[in-house]
């Protein structure tokens, strides 16, 4: 690229007047030549024409012997792009900054200019008209970069400042919490190094502490022997005599730090100009700190929200240990506050002992637990913050009593910097968080705000790590309970063997007769006679069966039914045989699966029963109660049985596909929840309904289970159709259950109902009456109306139900005589009239109305059903009832069991 001098004598400007123009030989400009007549000018300005001028003026100056003021300024008005060529040619960068300072401190910053009587504003910044754009370039770099911090800014514009007015070095200086003077960087080779403590803010010493007290800025030619600053420098220098020094002040009171800047013996002297200039350099300390400390703030809050959200994702997914949540905790807070080093001191309150496990090692990839560490809470930095809640901050650890060199010296780690804060939870101090030695210095105030908010979701994630410890704790204990339990809960070698040499018969005489009495049997031989109808169902359907399998099974769920009075094993085996005979000598048409499910749920029905009533559990707030709101008992039945069949050796079912596996476990769950009463009025009323509209069909599956429920409760209360001899032991054994039960609510201070009431076993007919009449009878003669080869029930039933009234009635004339008794012989009128009243209540023969009456009264104790009251009788009569043939309570007790129906509704609603 060529000159600007031979640039301008490419164009052709007008001739000043007496001088010809300056042109090169042999070429010719086609623009006319503009004269200025009465103007003289030096030859040196003739070169120096405008390389964008392209227009001559018109105006004719007078021609004087000198070049007036006025004519040159009239000239440069009416050419002003000759001046901007020659200012851009020919004038320094120094000297145009300058001339700009000089007229804002003149006249503010309302950079206007008059051109032709127009106005026009300067749109170029302080900053550019100040200094190079690529110095602003690398501040918005450097304010953008996250490792920036104060030293690095100011260091950035001293450079600036010192290019700026040419010095030959420059000195920056910080001031620390303690108005102390450290040098932070330099530009020539001195004695000290960067961050060394130069001297105290203080008169009459060094300049830049001179400086930093008057907080005003100097300039001086001659450092030497200057009173205010006799020391000089505050670094030594080479050769260092003129010098400015600048303070950084934050706002107008703060000060930050101090500029100096320099020039060696035999240089020019600074001027007033150059401070300006170094002033207006420097007065951006304070914009450019205030804006890299928010963007630092900022950074640093989005990194500890970083943190936050790393530290609750692994107190929710990466939960795996206590050691693994203390390493993440460790490295994250070392990263959070730029610590060399970590550790976390849990709290032994027992012992009043502060213990380690795990030291970082100051580097993230090592965290191999090392041999625990433990001292007493009141030794040391971190006793004494778990001891007291204090954060301390430290800067020299070895100049703090407080300090425990035990832990130095059994790590083989030094010391300086400590940050120490205790960690809480729910109130407590759990542990003790402790960051040591700085990387870059000591722990400042923001380190503890930030750390302060870390403790809390250290509390959290410790808290979260202790409970997952607890709980997997807790579940290995469950896993060797289950172990336990399982091994003392099956069938042993020696029972397996001894069932498995007695052979099965091939044939039971009378096994199917609905009088059979499966209590006649001996303990010993019922798992035979399970396995012996159990055989004959799976073979009746082709089912296939591993007898080996049965054989545990059958044991096993015998030795998981309690010794309790009544629903113990006997009862399961009877209510199996019962499910049994339905089975085998009714024409039902259930599934194979439907009909292995029927007798597996009666023989499990009942198992770990612990005789009481599902109202007893709820009342006692049981374990069982709190897991199953509803049919609490029956459910725990069920998953009792699911418990056995997954025992190894157990699984009766493992040679059914799987959709039939699932069926019938299905299937059995709805069989025994089915023994729960409290269903039983609803499965009942639907059934009768559909049978007696003739809409019943089995080829509806909707209406099988609705079979197979009632079956149940017919199958569960086969003690009440049987033999009346047999039926009475059975009848006490089950009272004395329920009466045990009553003993031990009185025993806590609670009214038992009547029915576990030992005080009034005089009442059992009454009861026992109701039960028949309410429960019973209705539950059979629907059975019998779907199945009529199960009308031996009813029957049964019926001759019972006459021989409990029969001593209802024996009762209540006994009652009614002990009664009369202890009255005078002598009355009066009135007490012979209600004697006169009193006798139809003993009539033999009372009207239909009575008889309805009498059993509503029945009817209305019927509160607490329940799967244990399903064998007794729950339900009291006031009064005697009549007599009545066996061939008229059928059509009575129906009636009786629809009124007994609409109470039990309105009670539910």
């Amino acid at each position: 690229m060529s000159s600007p001098v031979r640039q301008m004598t490419h164009r052709r400007l007008p001739p000043l007047p007496g001088v010809a123009p300056h042109r090169r030989q042999g070429r010719r400009s086609p623009v006319n030549d503009m004269v200025i007549t009465g103007v003289t000018c030096s030859p040196g300005l003739i070169s120096h024409h405008s390389s964008r001028s392209t227009h001559s003026s018109s105006t004719m100056y007078p021609r004087t012997p000198d070049l007036q003021t006025e004519t040159v300024t009239q000239f440069l008005f009416d050419n002003p792009d000759f001046l901007d060529s020659f200012v851009i040619q020919h004038v320094h960068e120094d000297r145009v900054r300058q001339w700009s300072q000089r007229k804002h401190k003149g006249q503010g910053h309302n950079a206007l200019t008059l051109t032709n009587g127009d106005l026009f504003k300067d749109h170029r910044s302080n900053w550019k008209n100040c200094i190079q754009s690529k110095k602003w370039r690398v501040l918005q770099e450097l304010t953008k970069d996250n490792t920036t911090n104060k030293a690095r800014v100011f260091t950035e514009l001293a450079a600036c400042a010192a290019e700026s007015v040419n010095a030959d070095g420059h000195n920056l200086y910080l001031v620390d919490d303690q108005n102390q003077l450290f040098l932070a960087s330099k530009s020539s080779k001195n004695q000290r190094a960067p961050t060394t403590c130069v001297g105290r803010i203080e008169p009459r010493t060094t300049l830049p502490a001179y400086v930093a007290y008057t907080k005003e800025s100097v300039v001086t030619q001659n450092l030497v022997g200057d009173p205010r600053f006799p020391l000089g420098f505050g670094v030594e220098t080479e050769k260092g005599v003129s010098a400015i020094a600048v303070p950084l002040l934050h706002g107008s009171n703060t000060i930050l730090g101090v500029v100096e800047l320099y020039r060696n013996y035999g240089n020019m002297p600074f001027s007033v100009e150059e401070e300006e200039v170094a002033e207006m350099m420097l007065v951006w300390a304070d914009i450019c700190m205030e804006y890299v400390e928010m963007y630092n703030s900022m950074m640093k809050q989005r990194k500890l929200n970083d943190f936050l959200l790393a530290v609750t994702k692994s107190i929710f997914q990466d939960i795996v240990s206590m050691d693994t949540v203390i390493m993440k905790i460790m490295n994250y807070a070392k990263k959070l506050v730029i610590a060399d080093r970590a550790s976390l001191f849990l709290v032994d309150t027992k012992s009043r002992e502060l213990y380690a496990r795990i030291f970082d090692t100051g580097r993230v990839e090592e965290h191999i637990p090392q041999k625990e560490i433990r001292f007493p809470m009141d030794r040391g930095v971190a006793g004494h913050v778990a001891s007291t809640g204090e954060v301390l901050n430290i800067a020299d650890a070895y100049t703090d009593s407080r300090f425990n060199r035990d832990v130095d010296l059994q790590t083989g780690y030094r010391t300086k910097s400590i940050l120490c804060m205790p960690i809480y939870n729910r109130g407590n101090i759990i542990g003790v968080v402790q960051m040591v030695n700085k990387i870059d210095g000591v722990f400042t105030k923001g380190d503890e705000e930030s750390f302060e908010t870390f403790a809390i979701y250290c509390g959290l994630a410790l808290h979260h790590a202790k409970l997952y410890d607890k709980i997997r704790r807790s579940e290995q204990k469950y896993r060797v309970a289950v172990e336990v339990l399982s091994y003392h809960s099956q069938c042993n070698d020696e029972e397996y063997q001894m069932i498995k040499t007695m052979p099965i018969p091939d044939d039971i005489p009378d096994i199917l007769d609905y009088d059979y009495s499966p209590w006649a049997i001996d303990n010993d031989n019922k798992p035979v006679y399970v396995l012996y109808m159990m055989r004959d169902i799976f073979k009746m359907h082709s089912q296939r069966f591993d007898i080996d399998d049965m054989i545990r099974f059958t044991l096993t769920v015998r030795k998981n039914y309690r010794n309790v009075p009544y629903h113990n094993w006997a009862h399961a085996f009877s209510v199996a045989h019962a499910m049994f005979a339905v089975i085998k000598t009714s024409q039902h048409h259930f599934t194979p699966i439907e009909s292995l499910a029927l007798y597996i749920a009666c023989l499990c029905h009942d198992l770990d029963h612990r005789g009481k009533t599902n109202a007893f559990m709820v009342k006692s707030a049981a374990p069982l109660a709190a897991i199953y709101s509803t049919s609490t008992m029956e459910h725990h039945h069920f998953n009792h049985t699911v418990t056995i069949l997954q025992n190894e050796g157990h699984n009766i079912f493992k040679h059914l596909t799987s959709a039939e596996y699932k069926q019938i476990l299905s299937d059995i769950r709805h069989c025994i929840l089915a023994t729960d009463l409290a269903l039983f009025f609803g499965n009942r009323s639907r059934l009768q309904d559909i049978a007696d509209k003739g809409e019943f069909s089995w080829d509806n599956a909707e209406h099988r289970r609705l079979v197979m429920a009632n079956s149940m409760t017919a199958a569960d209360l086969c003690s009440m159709y049987k033999p009346w001899d047999l039926q009475v032991q059975l009848v006490d054994v089950i009272m004395e259950e329920f009466w045990q039960q009553g003993d031990e609510e009185r025993s806590q201070g609670l009214t038992p109902m009547p029915m576990m009431d030992r005080q009034k076993k005089n009442e059992l007919p009454h009861l026992e009456v109701g039960f028949l009449v309410g429960i019973c009878l209705p539950c059979y003669e629907v059975m019998a109306q779907i199945l009529p080869e199960t009308k031996p029930m009813v029957n049964g039933a019926i001759a019972n139900l006459k021989k409990w009234r029969e001593l209802a009635e024996k009762e209540a004339m006994e009652k009614e005589k002990e009664n009369q008794e202890p009255q005078k012989p002598q009355q009066t009128d009135d007490n012979q009239d209600n004697e006169i009243e009193k006798q139809p209540m003993i009539s033999e023969k009372p009207s239909d109305d009575a008889k309805v009456t009498s059993e509503k009264t029945l009817l209305s104790t019927g509160d607490g059903l329940d799967d244990s009251a399903s064998d007794t009788s729950f339900l009291a009569a006031d009064k005697p009832l009549p007599d009545i043939s066996s061939d008229q309570t059928s059509n009575i007790s129906v009636s009786s069991e629809k009124t007994a129906l609409s109470l039990h509704s309105e009670e539910s609603r």
